[in-house]
């Protein structure tokens, strides 16, 4: 008996292959989760002021779900290739299929989807994740792949990545993927500050903060790019050759951090000449206080007050004295 499309209820099901990271979903939730609850007390602000608070709250938001979400994406650099290739190990059957690679900072994805996807009465569909994050043993991981029988492109792939692999790009995107991981954390903490800062009447610094997260973000474009300039192992399959390039996760973070660059550029020197211009009015006003203060007070009984109170008593003496 089956049910829903030859599915068995009673019997372990087969694996999928998934199109998202669930770490990434968690990360896109809770921030969309944060620009609801905002929305939600937009109302409540009147005026123009609306509009710049909607604006600058959903930019900020979409700035720190970019942060977060790409250390936990795998397209940093992609690529595919279409080959006629062999199935399993031992065996001489040939299968059409797209072999992709996809390699994040916490491991690599190696995908494998038949022409057509029903093949040599299979279901040629596989995406299967192999991590060197902290606390992953990325060769333990590749053994296991090994004892499942997992298809042979995709344990081609994956060993030209292991450790003992005389290719040697094990340790190349081990460390460019942990160090701009932890550049990418730097950045995040970054923007944090500046929307406490932006919350303050301290635009100016705030501004300051946002180009030290964009330099940070630069930062670990530059490190995971440093990888290019190392010769990468050669993955044939027959004729074809499957070639990697820069994926949609390196170029968004490499907007975003434009986006920074350009927001400084814009603010910090227009909010820098308005702190001067307070500076210089705030120190015109205490050295107009400190000139009012220096001044000597004039006494209540002056000589003009004496000369007012007692001419009319000296001129009327005088006149006596004459007659």
């Amino acid at each position: 008996m089956t049910l829903f499309d030859g599915v068995y209820p009673f019997y372990p099901q087969p694996r999928k292959a998934f199109a998202f990271n669930v770490s990434s979903i968690i990360v896109i939730a809770l921030f969309l989760s944060l620009a609801l609850s905002f929305l939600l007390i937009l109302p409540g602000i009147r005026g123009r002021a609306r509009l710049y608070w909607l604006l600058r709250v959903i930019l900020s938001l979409f700035i720190g779900a970019v942060i977060v979400a790409v250390q936990f994406t795998g397209d940093w650099e992609t690529g595919w290739v279409t080959a006629n290739t062999s199935y399993k190990s031992f065996s001489r059957t040939m299968v059409n299929a797209d072999v992709g690679l996809h390699i994040g900072l916490g491991g690599v994805n190696v995908t494998l989807v038949g022409n057509p996807v029903n093949q040599i009465n299979e279901t040629i569909n596989y995406n299967e994740h192999f991590a060197w994050r902290f606390g992953e043993n990325y060769d333990q991981i590749y053994n296991q792949g090994l004892v499942k029988g997992l298809p042979s492109p995709i344990l081609y792939v994956a060993e030209k990545f292991s450790q003992h692999s005389p290719c040697g790009v094990y340790s190349q995107y081990r460390i460019s993927g942990h160090y701009a991981s932890a550049t990418l954390w730097v950045a995040f903490c970054g923007w944090l500050i500046s929307n406490m800062l932006f919350s303050m009447p301290v635009l100016v610094y705030g501004g300051y903060m946002i180009l030290v997260t964009g330099a940070f973000m630069i930062f670990s474009l530059l490190s995971f790019s440093t990888v290019r300039n190392s010769p990468m192992c050669a993955i044939q399959f027959g004729p074809a050759s499957l070639q990697t390039v820069y994926g949609a996760s390196f170029w968004l973070t490499l907007a975003t951090s434009r986006h920074h660059t350009c927001f400084v550029c814009d603010v910090v020197p227009g909010e820098t000449r308005g702190l001067r211009r307070r500076q210089i009015r705030s120190v015109h006003l205490l050295l107009k206080q400190a000139s009012c203060s220096m001044k000597v007070p004039v006494p209540l009984h002056s000589e003009k007050h004496r000369s007012r109170r007692w001419g009319g008593v000296g001129s009327q003496a005088t006149v006596g004295l004459f007659q």
